[in-house]
């Protein structure tokens, strides 16, 4: 420690031991080549009270400190002195200056001529760049895609902190928040439904959206009349998915199959291969899935309930579609932006038989919005939690009895 060039001191709050937190900080320094010192350690008596820890954190150079820095901040620790922050220009289009701040996605302040400013929707993996607007300066994260050459962006550790959500001691969670242990099948799934259903209805009373992230298999496990009943109740806001998701359900709205598969009888029918492109073809001879939907081609499903009640979706494409449908965004950039333009006033996602799209939302969505992943695969919980979405609770079940559930919960035939 004495013989390090550069330290800084970090102070971390909340149920340190429990969680397990203060160990991962630890590790983390480590791990990045720092060193640390525990300078103090106040552990809270009673399983209710917080803890609070200062520590001594040591580098051999002043990048490498403001890397451990930033990289602690996923944890919600900041600098005891934070001091203010550096700004420099962005050399050009797409790129970052070399020392920017790297963003978690939890609440984040960011502190210029000694006044904290909040950042506009807090997003991991970009940068933030002050702009001024009515004279005022604000802060916002941007996608190391959308930045522009001469921006001011925010670089290296100072002048910044984050919040983190408000910690639950152990034993004293809400009902819904028996599901955040690792994802298990062995859960009683009713219990939990009953939680998620009450939670979109708090959402909904609260005036906030809730978000869809949507995979096929809501369609190939027969629970696209259960979704149906979801989005007629008002309990589907935004949905997020790919080209298989929408071109399914339509050829389950045209031809009665998915995948070619009778859903009425679980069997395979003459040429049913062929129905997947061809529900495509129909589309795009519409113009769009809102233009299937106007001119009565397209009469029944998920998305034509969405286009029925007016809400919003985004169907983002990969290399490996069909098609596609006309509107799925090719260029995922685009596809990203048109995800991010949706965010705004959602109070609660849940993704559904989706790994990649659930991955790609988690890493768009603020911290503070609570998350649900379903999935019978418990990979995909755990891989949306280790890629950044910490606040991921997983139910690990058939979707489409997952789905029937809870449209019987909140939305009874």
């Amino acid at each position: 420690m004495e013989a390090a060039a550069h330290s800084t001191t970090v102070t971390l709050t909340g149920h340190l031991m429990d969680t397990g937190i203060l160990a991962r900080v630890l590790d983390d320094v480590l791990e990045y080549g720092g060193d640390y010192r525990i300078e103090d350690l106040a552990l809270g008596r009673q399983h209710e009270d917080e803890s609070r820890a200062l520590i001594r954190l040591s580098a051999g150079d002043g990048e490498l400190l403001a890397r451990i820095v930033m990289r602690l901040q996923t944890h919600g620790a900041n600098a005891v002195d934070p001091g203010t922050a550096t700004l420099r220009p962005a050399p050009a289009d797409g790129v970052f200056p070399e020392d920017f701040y790297s963003t978690t996605n939890l609440d984040t302040y960011v502190r210029l001529d000694r006044e904290w400013l909040p950042v506009d929707r807090a997003e991991m993996d970009c940068g933030l760049v002050v702009t001024e607007t009515d004279g005022r300066p604000v802060v916002r994260t941007v996608p190391v895609s959308d930045v522009a050459a001469g921006d001011a962006v925010v670089c290296g550790a100072h002048g910044v902190r984050v919040e983190t959500p408000p910690a639950v001691p152990r034993g004293e969670e809400e009902a819904f928040g028996f599901m955040s242990s690792v994802a298990s099948s062995e859960k009683p799934q009713v219990v939990q439904v009953r939680q998620i259903a009450e939670r979109m209805r708090e959402v909904k009373a609260a005036g906030q959206k809730v978000l869809w992230v949507g995979g096929p298999a809501v369609v190939h496990t027969g629970a696209a009349p259960a979704m149906v009943r979801l989005v007629d109740a008002g309990y589907v806001d935004v949905l997020f998915a790919g080209n298989a998701l929408a071109t399914h359900d339509i050829e389950s709205a045209l031809y009665g199959t998915s995948l070619g598969v009778d859903l009425a009888k679980g069997s395979g029918v003459p040429h049913g291969h062929e129905h997947h492109i061809r529900a495509i073809n129909t589309v795009r001879a519409a113009g769009s899935i809102a233009a299937a939907v106007d001119s009565g081609v397209l009469t029944g499903g998920v998305m034509h309930a969405m286009v029925r009640a007016g809400k919003p979706f985004v169907l983002v494409g990969s290399v490996r579609d069909d098609g596609p449908l006309p509107d799925v965004y090719t260029d995922v950039i685009e596809g990203q932006r048109a995800m991010r333009a949706q965010l705004p006033d959602v109070g609660f996602a849940i993704m559904v038989a989706t790994m990649l799209h659930a991955i790609a939302t988690g890493n768009i969505l603020p911290a503070s919005v609570p998350l649900v992943c379903v999935d019978i695969n418990p990979a995909t919980v755990t891989k949306l939690a280790d890629r950044g979405s910490a606040q991921a609770l997983g139910i690990v079940t058939d979707i489409g009895l997952f789905l029937e559930q809870l449209a019987r919960e909140l939305a009874p035939e």
